[in-house]
């Protein structure tokens, strides 16, 4: 096993621990963040059912950005996914990392999240 498929491995293992505690319910959907070496992405999920209530990534068309793997990108797809939340009143979510540090692009985006009225 090469050191990516290691990191890749770790990082699902802290994705499985965390998930048997991080639950999203119908009053308070879970947050999810995935990042890649490109884009990130925000989905809002209700675990009850399954459903994606909303999302939010750097590929899609409402984010125009040149560069969509920096801080700024991760900024606006915060913003977003709480502007979308937030027409479905839906103020409240759990917030759900993924597995990823908390830091960088990850903690970007929670805080533009939380600027743009959710409570996280």
């Amino acid at each position: 096993m090469n050191e990516s498929q290691k990191r890749r491995v770790s990082r699902l293992k802290r994705q499985a621990r965390v998930r048997k505690k991080v639950r999203g319910t119908t009053e308070c959907p879970r947050l999810s963040v995935f990042r890649s070496a490109k884009h990130i992405y925000a989905q809002i999920i209700e675990d009850a059912t399954g459903k994606t209530l909303a999302a939010a990534s750097t590929i899609s068309k409402d984010i125009d950005l040149a560069q969509s793997g920096n801080v700024d990108a991760a900024k606006a797809v915060g913003a977003s996914i709480a502007k979308k939340a937030l027409d479905q009143n839906i103020t409240q979510v759990v917030f759900d990392r993924n597995g990823f540090l908390y830091q960088g692009r990850v903690q970007a985006l929670a805080d533009a999240a939380r600027e743009a009225g959710l409570k996280l």
